[in-house]
């Protein structure tokens, strides 16, 4: 008794010291063990969709597919990516090992901003994130409008890295690959040459012309676009030319490529990621889905 006595205040500080690390410790375990995002793990077996959204957009634009994919042809959505306008990306959600067909929503928190040499290196930061805490090593993407552009940029400049994560399957909705109607491009202007080119060339095609040789070889190419029938051959934003000018674009590059036209009023530009005959054509090119 009379030891304790004599040393109360040397014991108290010790069990404050305790405290104090058992605290510590429990924090540090709940930051890295709680948030579902750091439950690490290879998930190198697993080929995840990485789906994009255009100008303006944010998840309205892919949740439509997102859900129809997860209810009819076996997919599960994972996590969520949300790239803030620094370029640093936040993952959120949960990947259980084993998930057959793991889709991610990519959100650009910024989704005005369309400097593309800028989105693409925002892309690269997901993609490494991704590498690094679930080992993937190969990847699909369905984009829409802005989101094809920004892909395209990241693979001419990465896509050929033999480090990073390859591009397996790629899927565009209504790209502007060479041009917008009312920016710098206008219905039933443009047109292809005998050799398949187009006849007029805008400024980030020609980018994209001018470092295709980047570009990864052996990918599957599924292309679709809009076209309302009311005489501009565009879905409203994008005219079929600068659509299908994809296909010149990679020529010599792909392993296949299909071209989609979705006709009438359900192939205006946005209504293209909220269609079902859209919905079960990617199902059926990523996962080879009856539905």
């Amino acid at each position: 008794m009379d030891f304790f006595k004599k040393h109360r205040r040397f014991l108290t500080f010790i069990g404050a010291a305790v405290v104090v690390i058992l605290l510590v410790i429990f924090s540090i375990r709940s930051f890295v063990w709680g948030r579902p995002t750091d439950q690490t793990g290879n998930r190198s077996e697993s080929i995840p969709t990485l789906y994009m959204h255009g100008y303006g957009a944010g998840a309205r634009s892919s949740n439509g597919m997102i859900a129809y994919a997860s209810r009819y042809q076996g997919a599960k959505k994972v996590l969520t990516a949300r790239i803030a306008s620094n370029g640093s990306v936040t993952l959120s959600g949960n990947w259980p090992k084993g998930t057959k067909h793991p889709l991610i929503q990519v959100l650009q928190l910024d989704n005005t901003y369309y400097n593309y040499h800028v989105t693409s290196k925002w892309f690269y930061n997901l993609i490494v994130l991704l590498q690094r805490r679930y080992h993937i090593r190969r990847y699909n993407t369905v984009s829409h409008s802005m989101g094809n552009i920004t892909t395209m940029f990241y693979q001419v400049k990465y896509g050929h890295d033999n480090k990073l994560p390859k591009l397996n399957r790629q899927i565009n909705i209504a790209g502007h690959f060479d041009g917008i109607v009312g920016m710098d491009d206008t219905p039933n202007k443009n047109y292809f040459l005998s050799d398949g080119r187009p006849r007029y060339i805008n400024s980030y095609y020609r980018y994209l012309l001018d470092h295709r040789d980047g570009y990864p070889s052996g990918v599957r190419i599924l292309n679709i676009f809009g076209n309302l029938e009311n005489g501009s051959n565009s879905d409203g934003d994008v005219t079929n030319v600068s659509a299908k000018s994809l296909k010149y674009l990679l020529r010599g590059k792909y392993l296949s490529y299909r071209e989609i036209e979705i006709k009438g009023k359900s192939g205006q530009h946005s209504r293209l990621h909220e269609n079902p005959q859209v919905d079960r054509y990617i199902g059926q090119f990523l996962w080879n889905s009856k539905r």
